[in-house]
């Protein structure tokens, strides 16, 4: 082989130098130059054109994922890349000898070549592991996106020292013994990638924080579902739409509010109160009784609690006569347990959870009674409406109890006082 080259080359060398006398070597150059750009040309095209279009038939009709997604991620014209810089390295040393600086500017510029694509063939791959591994994420709970961003971070130092070391024609061990000297200027540029890269494993091995989760974080305005974990920083969707950026190592070192456990207990729960006014609370009289005895919820309970009440009573011998003796059934206590009796019957409450209605510190604002409750779903719309029919259900019922909601006085109650004060002034006057 290397007799036909340099018999080639000679031959070559003979013609020029008898059409072109000085300059033979020059043209020489510039005929394998020409020849290395026309036969890299010829090579892209079969690779690109023919090759890949067979390769993308071929992998339509697989059924396994990894071969269409590792086409779809480029990595097919990266490794062509590689191919096409493989034999530009290789041509350039078949026609041109040692000392040629031609050769060497060709082959530098192909091994930088190599280098480029290699990483960015072997980031392809990496990329496409990590739109695999996102389209489990039912079933994977793991920010892969850092840990991956990690892994290029390290390839891109590694081919980047490589680079170098071929360019100064130096060994790349040198180089590695020289970043102990620099490691205070690497660790100050690289801060935040390394503070995130610890924060990420520590989120990953406590299962944290993943893709998809409610997450809300009031110091930076965060609240919404987290749309990217990345190796520095956070991704988080707010309700209103927005985006909110937070850096990754800010969510070991503050604290945040995971929703995720709402999701995957299957119930969101509902914890609103409505004010009692504390004038209108009051013991059940003969005509209460009976007509709220006629409830659904409150039949059996006013039977088996008027029955108790009154054996307590005639144990200790109180004369009921007297309102302030013994215990008696208020309209409050009676309708507290109506809305357990009803919270237990409604469809979309969750009677495997908690489910309390309490009684809470009553203040100049009335007497709240707190419905503690959590729904059968988490989806925030029906939520709501869930929500909604049960207070709109109290505000109706409340009056049958003679209870009233405390409301502040308004402008129109001040009129209307303002004016029946008038009146009164009138007819004293008339008088």
């Amino acid at each position: 082989m290397d007799t036909l080259r340099n018999e080639f080359k000679q031959f070559l060398l003979a013609l020029l130098e008898s059409y072109v006398p000085g300059l033979s070597n020059l043209l020489f150059d510039g005929f394998v130059l020409v020849w290395i750009i026309a036969f890299t040309v010829f090579l892209h095209i079969i690779l690109h054109v023919f090759i890949r279009r067979s390769l993308l038939k071929l992998a339509s009709k697989t059924v396994g994922k990894w071969p269409q997604a590792l086409l779809e991620g480029r990595l097919f014209q990266r490794v062509s890349f590689v191919l096409q810089g493989i034999v530009v390295h290789f041509q350039a040393s078949l026609w041109l000898d040692e000392p040629s600086f031609l050769l060497r500017v060709i082959q530098g510029a192909a091994s930088q070549w190599i280098l480029l694509f290699g990483m960015l063939a072997l980031f392809s791959v990496l990329n496409t592991f990590e739109r695999l591994l996102n389209a489990r994420t039912n079933k994977i709970r793991f920010p892969f996106r850092g840990l991956i961003q990690t892994i290029k971070l390290i390839l891109s130092i590694l081919f980047g020292l490589l680079a170098i070391s071929l360019l100064m024609g130096k060994s790349p061990v040198i180089l590695f013994s020289g970043l102990g000297a620099l490691s205070a200027i690497l660790l100050l540029v690289f801060k935040d990638a390394i503070l995130g890269l610890v924060a990420g494993i520590q989120l990953s091995a406590n299962q944290m924080l993943s893709v998809g989760d409610w997450l809300e974080m009031p110091k930076y305005g965060a609240d919404g579902d987290v749309i990217d974990i990345a190796l520095t920083t956070v991704k988080v969707q707010n309700w209103d739409k927005t985006i909110t950026t937070i850096p990754t190592y800010a969510l070991i070192s503050d604290s945040f509010k995971n929703w995720r456990g709402m999701s995957d207990a299957g119930g969101r729960r509902i914890k609103r109160s409505v004010l009692i006014e504390t004038s209108s609370i009051g013991f059940l009289d003969e005509t209460l009784y009976l007509y709220l005895k006629k409830s659904d919820f409150l039949g059996s309970y006013l039977d088996e609690k008027s029955e108790a009440i009154k054996l307590a009573n005639e144990e200790k011998k109180i004369d009921m006569s007297v309102r302030l003796n013994g215990r008696r059934l208020t309209n409050i206590g009676t309708f507290r347990n109506y809305m357990v009796s009803y919270l237990k019957s409604h469809p979309y409450i969750r009677q495997d959870m908690t489910l309390i209605v309490r009684q809470m510190d009553s203040s100049s604002n009335g007497v709240p009674i707190e419905i503690y409750a959590f729904t059968n779903t988490t989806s925030w719309n029906l939520y709501e409406d869930i929500q909604s029919d049960i207070f709109d259900h109290i505000f109706a019922v409340l009056p049958e109890f003679g209870l009233r909601i405390h409301e502040a006085p308004t402008g129109h109650d001040v009129r209307g006082l303002v004016g029946m004060q008038q009146t009164t002034e009138k007819q004293q006057v008339a008088e």
